[in-house]
């Protein structure tokens, strides 16, 4: 049964508050429509493409990471609660694939999973203690990783985090980081090397 347009962009609008990182083609499949049907509904409620959608929570979140800069997130932070749990996307292109056979390197698997670990924690020094990783598929060019952190304990100087990496429902990495984390005089002697 085809829903109203009204409805459809109803339906739209609440099932991208819930799932911000959907495609135009899954919402296309979702509602049975075109994908251009899905352009048009999204320019009509002033809803930005996906990759505006990404950027815009990225820049809104970063500001609050204490422990890395920019340029040192693997992946783009679009969520983040600080000492909780946060999430971020990584778009595998080519420079992150091995050339023969077009499937991605594990550490950038591994990399967007641990810098997501430590952006979370409200600490100037986060550093990994240890991980507990397993890769569960080979991701490929092309494809979306969404990864999600959560805090699953802490104490005072250690924190640990699960973090699950999924290419649409599928998860594809998970990984337990023990993380160790310093504020104040400790973290001052860490960054100045004594």
């Amino acid at each position: 049964m085809r829903l109203s347009k009204k409805e459809r962009q109803r339906q739209l609008t609440l099932a991208l508050q819930q799932n911000p990182f959907a495609t135009d083609e899954e919402m296309a499949r979702q509602f049975g429509v075109s994908i251009q049907t899905i352009r048009l509904d999204r320019m009509e409620l002033g809803i930005p493409e996906l990759r505006e959608r990404i950027k815009h929570m990225a820049e809104e979140n970063f500001d609050r990471v204490r422990s890395l800069a920019p340029e040192e997130v693997i992946g783009e932070i679009v969520e983040l609660h600080l000492d909780h749990g946060g999430t971020s996307i990584l778009e595998i292109k080519r420079e992150h694939v091995f050339t023969r056979n077009r499937i991605a390197r594990g550490h950038y698997l591994f990399a967007q999973a641990n810098s997501l670990a430590v952006a979370i924690i409200d600490a100037e020094v986060v550093l990994t203690a240890s991980a507990n990783i397993r890769f569960l598929r080979p991701v490929r060019l092309g494809e979306k990783c969404v990864a999600r952190a959560k805090v699953v304990k802490e104490s005072a100087h250690r924190v640990q985090v699960d973090v699950k990496t999924r290419v649409e429902e599928e998860i594809v990495f998970q990984g337990v980081f023990d993380m160790y984390r310093a504020s104040g005089d400790e973290a001052v002697k860490l960054k100045e090397g004594h």
